[in-house]
């Protein structure tokens, strides 16, 4: 009885799976992969989502300041199953933000020179940056590489490094000719007392500037956690889906 049972599911199942659009099928056959990348001489792991269907361009995920590729694994989920395929790597260096502008740069050119990711079909010659909080600057960082479309920051950071007068981000935001979206929280001491907001004013090519009201910076992440929250302030499902619209936005615009 036990097998005949188990049969039955198996059965049901498998109809169920044959109903399903063919892009909703593919995806069910095209699991996260983790791949190990040599980029600018570091070693980077990385979280490669395929795209359903054929990839419209890609989208490079970078996460904040101690925190992982796994803490914007929703957002790329969302990017994925808009058709776009994601990558969301580890960055190497703590707080060399040029650093890891270097190695999303040189992920960038790999995308368009058409190296193994998987779902990436072959060269993806369009690619928006996304990054938050510290990631946020190291992609802003980045946003002039040949290639990149669109640069979407997430509460983002920024910082006067030593020997240096002004803030790195807000120098990067003057010179950058690529469109940009600016997705904030209000002051808080987890985004510096909104130490970006004046990135809104410098960017020349800014396509929208967010302010998201009673926004914590734990609600630019997807998922958050624990750590985050007690450090940070809680995370509300409805702040957390208007920052996801906002990067479906930017896809539907950059990636069309």
């Amino acid at each position: 009885m036990p097998t005949l049972l188990i049969c039955r599911a198996l059965a049901v199942l498998a109809a169920f799976l044959a109903a399903l659009p063919a892009p909703m099928r593919a995806a069910a056959q095209a699991p996260v992969q983790t791949q190990v990348h040599t980029l600018d001489g570091h070693r980077v792991t990385l979280d490669v989502y395929p795209a359903i269907g054929a990839p419209r361009g890609a989208a490079i995920l970078s996460h904040g300041f101690t925190r992982s590729r796994r803490t914007l694994a929703g957002h790329a989920q969302a990017l994925a199953d808009a058709g776009v395929l994601v990558l969301t790597p580890d960055l190497p260096c703590t707080f060399d933000f040029r650093c890891n502008a270097r190695a999303l740069a040189a992920l960038v050119a790999s995308l368009r020179a058409g190296e193994a990711f998987k779902g990436a079909g072959g060269p993806v010659q369009k690619v928006m940056l996304v990054g938050f909080s510290a990631g946020g600057l190291s992609s802003l960082l980045a946003a002039d590489t040949p290639g990149v479309v669109g640069y979407v920051g997430l509460d983002p950071f920024d910082r006067v490094m030593p020997g240096e007068a002004e803030r790195l981000g807000l120098a990067a935001a003057g010179r950058l000719r690529t469109e940009s979206l600016l997705l904030r929280a209000p002051p808080s001491r987890c985004n510096a007392e909104a130490v970006a907001a004046p990135w809104a004013a410098t960017l020349p090519v800014l396509w929208r500037d967010e302010l998201i009201a009673g926004a914590s910076h734990c609600d630019f992440e997807s998922p958050s956690d624990w750590m985050c929250r007690l450090a940070c302030g809680d995370t509300d499902p409805a702040r957390q889906q208007r920052v996801r619209q906002g990067l479906l936005d930017a896809a539907a615009r950059w990636l069309p």
